[in-house]
């Protein structure tokens, strides 16, 4: 367009323009002695440039004071003083040379080339906490070396501390700091000064630096100051004034909660996280008192971390010998309790070889009592007496075992007969005798019990019998020569279909083998002896005299009478055959009579028999149950439902038995294993206990010796630090006379 124009500047602006544009690519100033290479940094007072010592060839910083107008050059004075005092200190940066005549004044200092922390904190991030305690213990260790000299830094932060070349901290910028003497207030920067430290009129304390060393480990190991986030720095910078944001300062610091970012750290224990809170103590009271007690700190931590492995192992030690101790006395123990048991089972088994022996001692000796008393009925005179009027003078008999007499007229024969008076005083005579030692056994258990009593005639027919309940015997009449008890064989005979002129039948008291009888539905033994009658000078047989007794009856059974039962006796049917191995009496029975029940047939089956090995001799220590496995009778049989130790005996019949007498039972003894090893097993128990009450001694013992040296240790360190008295922050010669005064540098919240 045509009134578009280009500005014309005027021979200022112009120059002005050309100092803008030459800014920072040449210093300020030529530097007498030194070839300046290139622009480092700025600040608020002026420029740091890197150079060369054209003689030494060494590198220098030059920080150059710009805005020469604007500057207290006091400052420049007083840096370049704390400078002097802390010459040749390889932890702070050391002052080369000073232009006080250049326009603008500059000071020359070492070179140092791995920049500042605040820079290495932006670039990688927080440190490790061993890194970061590294770090810190150098930048406290040079910090107290100022301290030494007078000299308080008063702005330490960051941004203040450089890196050598090998990454040790030096201190720098040394523009606010202070010497013992001086009460001049000293501003630092925002969220690395002590709350008493915002105060124009605050005279300088070295507590101060121990605060913002504080915040220096705590931007180390967060990555950023302590209490500075973008709510606190908003509400500070809205202030109107410096006064106005040093008391926003102030009161937020002392209203904060403690910081605790840096207790989350990895790494961190209680004893770094309590140095940093100590440091970082609003009062000052409550800070560390000097720099060197911080140092103090640290180096006590570092004895307990180093003592820590010994303090464990003196207190872990004696508990892992313990534990090694009890580990080997463990496996001792577990095979003493095992070897225990075995020899308490080893024991039980020979003592239950010992009671099965006893008992089928005892059983046959019951049988020899039966023996005797069936040969003392068979000849008793009454009975020889009626037996033989009804074998002699029976007409109904004599027709019962005529070999003629017609097979259809034998049931009419044995009702006639059952009628028969004579009969019937032989069979009252029976029920006598039987009440009689039914009585008896009442009174006294050792007494022999009955099931049943009956006299046969010599051709095997039944005369009478009677029974110990109210049982009516079907087999009055019918012939059983066939039975064992008759003949005295091992084995029944077929039926005889007409009776026999002249059967086989025993000599002797025979002892029957065992029979499930079909009147009672029991398990029972006949013991027979013959009847004889005198013929001339001879004597001949008659017949025979039979009594039955239950297996229940003998007095074998050393069972509790009430469960649950640690030891009894089991009758077993031993015969061969595919009874063998029959439980014929057993506890279970006992329970389900006192119960009103019947003994299951179920019982009786192949699944329920006695192992073969235990038939044979075989003892066990690992025996089960067979009938505990029933599940039909209620729980009754659970209760047997145990380990047990099993030793068994065979029944021998008695002395002057007849052949095939033998009973083809066998006495089994069952003990409860875990009653039979209680004592070894109460005994492990106690040792175990033992043992436990051991270790809790031992377990006290070290942890009291251990709290008390740990207490002991702190309260000697507490003494140590009570012992240290804080330096005064001012001479006491000159606090009267030295007015304080506001410094003219600005806060630096950024810096």
């Amino acid at each position: 367009m045509a009134s578009d124009f280009t500005a014309q500047q005027t021979p200022a602006d112009e120059e002005r323009s050309k100092d803008l544009s030459l800014q920072r690519t040449r210093p300020p100033t030529e530097v007498p002695g030194y070839e300046i290479e290139r622009f480092l940094g700025a600040g608020a007072y002026g420029e740091v440039w890197v150079g060369v010592d054209r003689t030494t060839g060494r590198k220098v910083a030059v920080k150059f004071y710009l805005h020469r107008r604007g500057v207290d050059w006091s400052l420049l004075a007083r840096e370049v003083e704390k400078l002097r005092f802390l010459s040749a200190d390889r932890y702070v940066v050391q002052l080369l040379d000073v232009g006080w005549e250049a326009d603008p004044p500059y000071y020359v200092m070492e070179y140092v080339e791995h920049g500042s922390l605040e820079a290495l904190l932006r670039r990688e991030g927080p440190l490790g906490a061993a890194e970061a305690v590294e770090l810190f213990r150098e930048i406290a260790t040079g910090l107290a070396r100022a301290h030494g000299k007078g000299v308080v830094h008063c702005d330490l932060k960051p941004a203040n501390i450089l890196l050598d070349q090998d990454h040790k901290p030096r201190l720098a910028d040394f523009g606010q700091s202070r010497l013992s003497h001086e009460q001049k207030p000293a501003l630092g920067t925002l969220f690395y000064m002590a709350p008493e430290q915002a105060d124009l009129h605050a005279i300088p304390d070295v507590r101060w630096d121990v605060y913002a060393l504080g915040a220096i480990l705590y931007t180390l190991l967060v990555g950023a100051p302590p209490h500075r986030h973008d709510d606190a720095v908003s509400r500070i910078d809205a202030a109107a004034d410096l006064e106005q944001r040093l008391a926003r300062y102030r009161q937020m610091l002392r209203t904060a909660p403690p910081p605790a970012e840096h207790r989350r750290v990895p790494g961190v224990d209680r004893a770094l996280a309590e140095i940093v809170d100590r440091c970082l103590a609003c009062h000052p009271e409550d800070r560390f008192a000097n720099v060197q007690e911080v140092l103090d700190a640290l180096a006590a931590r570092d004895r307990n971390r180093a003592r820590l492995p010994l303090v464990v192992l003196g207190f872990v030690g004696p508990l892992l010998v313990l534990l090694v101790t009890a580990l080997f006395s463990y496996r001792g123990y577990v095979r003493a309790v095992d070897n225990a048991e075995r020899g308490y089972s080893q024991w039980a088994l020979q003592s239950d070889q010992f009671v099965a022996q006893l008992a089928a001692e005892k059983v046959t000796a019951q049988i020899g009592r039966y023996f005797e008393l069936a040969q003392q009925e068979a000849s008793a005179p009454e009975l020889q007496s009626l037996f033989l009027a009804v074998v002699d003078h029976s007409p109904t008999l004599a027709q019962l075992v005529h070999p003629d007499t017609p097979g259809e007229a034998l049931p009419d024969l044995r009702a006639a007969f059952r009628n028969e008076p004579s009969r019937l005083r032989l069979e009252q005579y029976l029920a006598q005798r039987l009440e009689a030692y039914q009585q008896m056994a009442r009174r006294d258990r050792r007494v022999p019990r009955f099931a049943s009593l009956f006299v046969n005639d010599r051709h095997g027919t039944q005369l009478a019998s009677v029974f110990d309940d109210a049982s009516v015997s079907q087999a009055i009449g019918h012939n059983w020569a066939h039975r064992t008890y008759f003949h005295g064989g091992p084995a029944e005979l077929p039926p005889y279909d007409r009776p026999p002129a002249d059967p086989p039948h025993i000599t002797r008291t025979h002892l029957s083998a065992v029979f499930r009888s079909t009147t009672q539905n029991t398990w029972k033994i006949a013991i027979s002896t013959p009847i004889q009658r005198l013929a001339g000078d001879e004597w001949q047989f008659a017949g025979i005299l039979v009594l039955t007794v239950e297996l229940g009856d003998f007095d074998i059974s050393v069972a509790t009478d009430r469960p649950p039962r640690e030891q009894f006796l089991v009758l077993v049917d031993a015969r061969d055959g595919e009874e063998r191995g029959t439980i014929l009496h057993h506890p279970l029975f006992e329970d389900l009579g006192a119960l009103g029940k019947t003994v299951p047939q179920a019982l009786l089956g192949p699944e329920f028999r006695v192992p073969e090995a235990l038939l044979r001799g075989q003892p066990s220590t690992d025996y089960r149950d067979p009938l505990a496995a029933y599940t039909g009778d209620g729980g009754l049989a659970a209760r047997y439902r145990r380990r047990w130790v099993a030793a068994a005996a065979p029944v021998q019949p008695p002395l002057g038995a007849g052949d095939h007498s033998a009973s083809g039972l066998v006495v089994l003894v069952q003990s409860d294993y875990e009653a039979v090893v209680q004592p070894a097993r109460e005994l492990g128990r106690q040792f175990i206990r033992n043992s436990f009450g051991m270790v809790a001694v031992m377990v006290t013992i070290s942890l009291s010796l251990w709290y008390v040296a740990v207490r002991w240790l702190h309260e000697a360190h507490a003494s140590r630090r009570r012992r240290v008295a804080a330096p005064p922050a001012t001479s006491p010669e000159v606090a009267s006379t030295l007015p304080a005064a506001s410094s003219s540098r600005p806060v630096r919240p950024g810096e």
